[in-house]
């Protein structure tokens, strides 16, 4: 994924994926309303939006400073 500590690095990634999972969920209801559309392939594409929404939250709580406890 992303193998640095720099928040505009970090930052700059997870706009990145945000605006891959936008774009996935946008292809997949247009996949969805198609009725010929490949199932296998709207099935890859869910997988996808799920390993980029995982990889979000990870990216996400990489800019959270830690609290002492």
């Amino acid at each position: 994924m992303i193998e640095t500590d720099d928040p505009a690095a970090i930052a700059q990634k997870l706009a990145e994926l945000k605006l891959e999972h936008r774009d996935l969920d946008l292809a997949i209801e247009r996949l969805m309303v198609d009725a010929a559309a490949d199932e296998l392939t709207v099935k890859r594409l869910k997988k996808r939006k799920l390993w980029l929404k995982d990889c979000i939250a990870r990216l996400e709580s990489a800019l959270i400073p830690d609290q002492p406890a």
